[in-house]
């Protein structure tokens, strides 16, 4: 719902924003809180505006210190800000509460669970920009004063597209093409900026800064989309596990735009429509007489059912798209029964069979890096893209704070990205119109992981010295050695001019540099593996949800046993070395959670619940487990630092059961876990 907020309160034009939420597990609580979240808009969006806030995010506005006013109200400032921030204490609580009030209303609970096993219809809710009035002030403060402010706020959709058992649904492509489809009915919007859900804006001026480029008088209606860097805000400033990525955002993405541009990279990518639609560039269109096709320019485009899909009216957006013309609503002639029905087969499961969706149209299919691949096939028709990095980060969101999360996900990139080259879209031999340079950049994209061998066989060089002469036949030698040393060299001098010219801190790149070996020696040869022995098994890289807690006792939320206590309020106790309860904190410890006290004493199962809150009572030895279900929890509490109360401790995060001053232990339980999971497939497919 930050996400939300964050783009309702951008700084962009009310009348030309929509914010499409796309559900894909057509989930009640999601719904019902995106209502929530719309309710308070009318109230966060014109203090945003009133007050020039920074970020537009409320949770993390509202956590900032030392915040610097630029406002124009400084006088009403802090008043404002009070009541703001009890308005929104209060839909925290009604969201925490949203699952249990569902499932009170049994028939309602009970019918929306089948979103969960896949099978459900399509849903399309709009909620249009209104000059709503903000919500009453709360007993005993002063009503906000909105004068000379605009307090309407930009249209809200939710979207969830029909699933049924036995239809595949195409994963994360198929669920942006439905909005894609929906968002043409409705706004037809030229622009269109995609987030995950874990996103927001934290640059209310990040829009605007993206449409620079797209209506730049040189190059503009040849850009197909601009890609902003990937920020976090829950990284640790040492960013031990590598996950700002500067070296590859800042150095890599950034030369990119001396050719055709970044690749699409997931998130935060605002897209050109026209581009998405698989159309060529303008100076690639062909034309013809208006009097001959009907619509602007003579633009000849190609708009048959077989390519788009059986919908008149989409079919009529296409059309409107290339005149960039803008539809709000319904249209005039049809009546709102018929208007739901074209919206309800805009996101059938079975729309785009028998159709271009998810080849030359849309978000592509069948590959586990879709955006990689989408953003390929759109350089490969003419188009180029456009790099924006501003000075506050436009963008941020969360990112794994653990090494076995963190290389999972390289994992799942890394794979997919070797599935693009044994795909149709394969560097070398598709992309007509792609730039020589820029096919062999898509092309390091699509193989990096196999230099992952050559760095395993160089870490087991050195070992061959300890292998006596006749047991092997010959030892590496030393003048292969010394040109090994000079190469290197070379690569790292080109490497300083690069991050130099990039404005790189060293930090960075050495944590770079630094991570590049441990997923070399880990999830880059476990990517390669899978690639191996996908033709044996038919399975490519598994597709796993990355886990992004913000804090390690963020836990997923489960269902209890033994019907008793709620996973939000999880019991949590210490133990020592040994297994027997032990009170560091002496006798004065509660366990806080947003604002949640738990004083200490006897859990429902009689074992003692503290979390420590001295930094000396916290050494190394100590880990912390879940009363609820006894499972360990992903913790050590080594080199735990005290922060304010009302926060989270911020544990440093581990794999459950390892140390976590020990990244080898973690790397030997991931590989081998790896390792594991591919010969059960061979296992299976023999």
């Amino acid at each position: 719902m930050n996400c939300v907020l964050s783009i309702l309160a951008t700084d962009y034009p009310v009348d030309r924003l929509t914010c499409y939420l796309t559900d894909d597990s057509g989930a009640l609580v999601l719904y019902e809180a995106l209502v929530e979240a719309a309710s308070f808009a009318a109230l966060w969006v014109p203090f945003c505006r009133k007050h020039s806030v920074e970020p537009r995010a409320p949770e993390s506005y509202l956590q900032l210190e030392g915040m610097v006013y630029n406002g124009r109200s400084p006088g009403e400032f802090m008043n404002d800000y009070r009541h703001v921030q009890r308005e929104y204490e209060e839909l925290k609580a009604r969201l925490e509460m949203l699952p249990s009030t569902i499932k009170e209303r049994s028939d309602v609970y009970n019918n929306s669970m089948k979103a969960k096993e896949g099978d459900h219809a399509g849903i399309v809710k709009s909620h249009p920009s209104c000059a709503c009035e903000a919500p009453p002030p709360a007993e005993g403060g002063n009503p906000l004063n909105f004068d000379g402010v605009d307090t309407r706020v930009p249209m809200v959709v939710y979207v969830s597209r029909e699933k049924s058992p036995g239809r595949e649904h195409n994963k994360k492509a198929g669920n942006l093409n439905a909005q894609l489809r929906v968002s043409a009915l409705l706004s037809n919007a030229p622009f269109t900026i995609n987030f995950d859900c874990d996103h927001y804006i934290n640059n209310s001026q990040a829009l605007r800064a993206a449409m620079c480029f797209m209506l730049d008088a040189r190059e503009g209606d040849r850009t197909g989309f601009v890609q902003f860097p990937q920020r976090f805000q829950n990284v640790d400033p040492t960013d031990r596990y590598g996950n700002h990525n500067r070296v590859f955002f800042d150095g890599a993405m950034y030369a990119l735009n001396g050719l055709q541009g970044p690749t699409y990279l997931g998130t935060g990518c605002m897209f050109r429509r026209l581009a998405l639609y698989g159309v060529d560039p303008p100076p690639r269109r062909s034309r013809s007489s208006d009097e001959e096709h009907g619509h602007g320019g003579g633009v000849t485009v190609d708009t048959d059912t077989s390519k788009f899909g059986n919908s008149v009216l989409f079919l009529d957006s296409v059309l409107a798209a290339l005149k960039q013309e803008r539809r709000i609503i319904a249209p005039p002639e049809l009546d709102e029964a018929a208007f739901l029905a074209e919206k309800t087969t805009a996101v059938s499961s079975s729309y785009d069979q028998g159709t271009d969706w998810g080849s030359s149209v849309g978000y592509i299919y069948n590959i586990a890096t879709e955006d990689i691949v989408t953003g390929y096939r759109i350089h490969g028709q003419g188009w180029r893209s456009m790099y924006c990095s501003m000075e506050r980060e436009a963008f941020q969101g969360t990112a794994p704070i653990n090494l076995t999360e963190r290389l999972y996900q390289i994992v799942r990139w890394s794979g997919g990205s070797m599935e693009v080259f044994f795909s149709p879209y394969n560097p070398l031999l598709s992309g007509r119109r792609l730039h020589l340079l820029q096919r062999a950049a898509y092309l390091n994209f699509t193989i990096y992981p196999v230099t992952s061998v050559f760095v395993l066989l160089y870490a087991f060089c050195p070992v061959m010295w300890l292998i006596p002469a006749e047991i092997i036949i010959q030892r590496p030698f030393t003048s292969y050695v010394l040109y090994l040393v000079v190469v290197v060299g070379l690569i790292h001098t080109i490497g300083v001019f690069e991050i130099k010219w990039a404005g790189i801190a060293w930090n960075d790149w050495w944590r770079n540099e630094q991570f590049f070996m441990i997923a070399s020696m880990s999830a880059y040869p476990t990517a390669v593996l899978h690639m191996v022995v996908k033709p044996i098994t038919g399975k490519g890289i598994h597709f796993r949800v990355t886990s992004k807690q913000t804090t390690t006792m963020t836990t997923a939320a489960d269902d209890d046993d033994d019907g008793g206590g709620d996973d939000r309020y999880a019991d949590i106790y210490v133990r020592d070395a040994m297994g027997a309860h032990a009170d560091p904190a002496g006798g004065g410890a509660v366990l806080q959670r947003h604002g949640h006290r738990r004083g200490s004493g006897q859990s429902r199962r009689g074992q003692w619940s503290v979390v420590c809150d001295a930094e000396e009572a916290c050494g190394a030895g100590y880990s912390l487990q879940r009363v609820d279900h006894g499972a360990p929890l992903s913790v050590w509490v080594g080199g735990y630092r005290p922060v304010e109360q009302e926060t989270w401790h911020p544990l440093r995060p581990v794999a459950a059961g390892i140390c976590g001053h020990c990244s080898c232990v973690s790397w030997c339980s991931f590989f081998s876990c790896q390792i594991s999971s591919i010969y059960g497939d061979i296992a299976n497919s023999l």
